[in-house]
Parts: C-alpha cells; structure tokens; sequence
C-alpha cells in the first residue's frame, strides 16, 4: 500500500516538529506555466475534443478491473478510461512502434543486426494526484495494442536511499525530495533497459516496512515498453551538463491539477490510511492508526505544508514544461485538459 506523503517526517514517530519552509498553499508565479508558453509549446485540447480520439476503440477494462487499478482515494472509472486513457494508451503505443521502425530503419541504413530496445515512458506528479494509478491503468492499456503486448512498470521508490543510508546523511526529514534518491543508481537502470539487457534488477520498496527491502528486487525483462513513475523523474540534472533520468526517457508525462485540490485529495487518503493500511500491525506508522478525525487533519495539513507542498513548488511543478504531455485535472480528480507538446 503506498503511503501518503513517501515523506513521513520524524515528527510523525517523535513528535519533533523539523525546520522545514512553510508555505501558505499559494504557488509562485514563477512556477506556472503561462498561456503564452503552453500555447507555443503544446497543443491544448479539451476533455469533449480529446475524447471524440476514443470513438471506434474498444473499451477493454470492465469497472471491476478498473476498481482494481485505482489508488486509494482515486475517482477514476470506466468513463474516464474511455474518454481519456483509452486514446492515451492509443498514441502511445503509435508512438512505441514509430520509434521501433526508426530504430530498425537506421540499423538498415548503418548496416547493424536490429536490436530493437524498450519504449520508455516516464510518468511525474505531485504526491496524491493520482499518477500512480495513471502508470498502472497504461500498463493495462498500452500492452492490449498490436506491437506493444509487453508493457513493465518500475516506480522509483526502489531508489530511495534506505532509511540507515538517510539518516547517516540527516536527510530522512527530506524523504521523497530529490536529494533521497540514488540518482546514479536509477540512471544506470534505465541505462541497461535501453541498452537492451534482457534482464535488469531494482531494488525493492515496501510501503507497509517505509524502508528498501534487502534482498530483495523487481526484475525488467526486457518489454516493448516500460513505464517509470515517480515524484522526480523529471529533474532536470543537479550539475549542469551531467546526465538527466528524462534523457532515457521516449515519452513523458506530468499530471497536473491545482495544489488545492491536491491538498484535499492527500487529507482524504490520509484518513483513508489512517483507516486501512496504517492498523496492519507491521506498518511503520502503526501509532497513527488510532489518532482522531480532527488529529488526523492537522497531521495531513502539517504533512502537506511543511513537505509535500514545498517539495511540489521547489522540485515538482517547474519540471511541467519538460512533460511530453500534461494531464490537467479538475476539482473531481477527472482530466479536463490534454496539452500535448508540438512535434
């Protein structure tokens, strides 16, 4: 079960406030994608527009297999599949194959055996948006299509530090912020999937444990296409021209919504946890399990202003403009804008 804000301070186990910037819930200005940018950058299509794509495609998931797929919290149902993921998963896959005959197209010209490599898209987004349902709903999707029947899914979670290696660095209060994760070893990841290795290993993650799970892996084994998802995975490089996780990336995607809505959609899966995956006796946040209604706000409200928030403003948001494409929610967690990036 994923956790509500990956970022748990030590405050929740100590009651130890940490200093950390505050912010009010307003985002700066220079964090916002201006209309004249979108407008030179993206084509912006409407939700009634963008699902008029879906007209003569089959709807392949039944509302018990969607149920399956939505995060806790989630509102996600086979209406929004048809009208908006269903052509996703369309243009992806157009996408996946045209790079494959690119790819086979100038092994031709250049006089090499074809070594066709994985189509690798990467899926970013505030905490509580919804981009982990998003990433396993196109898994499902993407591999129904013709040529990309074997579709993977890695969440950078498994590239945390563990939790020993962050608190040696004095940086398990910034868990879940950019500086938490072991870009070198993501990025030699990535590297071998696109290389074409036939098996590649990443390190585990257990959201019940809070903590990397020694020993233990999940193994890539070579797919058409493999979908990375996670808060940072358009990060732009910490030293300028250094190698950025985006760069091995053929597609991206950022979803988007108002980080009030955001703000309201973590309090409810907060409450939701509080309910569910926090009263399994081996959870690491067992000692919330039994925290009040009123309590159990004022924890998401701080959560959400003292980490969460500050980490979409500083690090999240201003890598936007680097998606391929926006997904754009509203209030009710549905899509209501499509903006896809020019060719």
């Amino acid at each position: 079960m994923r956790v509500a804000a990956r970022a748990f301070p030590r405050a929740a186990r100590a009651n130890a406030a940490p200093v950390r910037r505050h912010y009010d819930g307003r985002v700066p200005e220079e964090t916002t994608l201006s209309a004249a940018s979108a407008e030179s950058l993206y084509r912006e299509i409407e939700r009634s527009d963008w699902a008029r794509l879906a007209r003569g495609m089959d709807q392949p998931l039944t509302e018990a297999e969607v149920v399956q797929l939505r995060g806790l919290g989630d509102m996600l149902d086979v209406t929004e599949v048809r009208e908006v993921y269903v052509p996703l998963s369309r243009l992806l896959s157009l996408r996946a194959s045209a790079t494959k005959r690119l790819g086979a197209e100038e092994s031709t010209f250049l006089g090499e055996p074809d070594e066709t490599t994985p189509f690798v898209i990467g899926v970013a987004g505030s905490v509580a948006v919804g981009k982990s349902t998003i990433a396993r709903l196109l898994r499902e999707l993407v591999s129904r299509w013709p040529g990309t029947p074997h579709v993977e899914l890695v969440t950078t979670d498994g590239f945390l530090y563990p939790n020993a290696e962050l608190e040696r660095r004095g940086l398990m209060d910034r868990k879940g912020f950019p500086e938490s994760y072991d870009r070198r070893a993501l990025i030699a990841f990535l590297t071998a999937v696109k290389s074409g290795a036939a098996e590649v290993h990443a390190p585990y993650y257990s959201h019940m444990r809070y903590d990397i799970v020694p020993d233990a892996h999940t193994s890539v084994h070579r797919p058409d296409v493999l979908i990375v998802e996670g808060l940072n995975v358009l990060q732009p490089p910490p030293v300028p021209h250094d190698v950025a996780v985006s760069d091995l990336f053929d597609f991206s995607i950022y979803v988007d919504a108002d980080p009030a809505h955001i703000q309201r959609w973590y309090t409810d899966r907060f409450l939701a946890l509080r309910d569910a995956a926090f009263s399994n006796p081996n959870s690491f946040f067992r000692g919330l399990a039994d925290i009040s209604d009123e309590d159990a706000r004022e924890r998401a409200a701080y959560y959400w202003n003292s980490i969460n928030l500050p980490n979409l403003i500083e690090n999240v948001l201003p890598t936007r403009h680097r998606a391929s494409l926006v997904l754009r929610k509203g209030a009710s967690h549905a899509v209501e804008t499509v903006l896809l990036r020019k060719l």
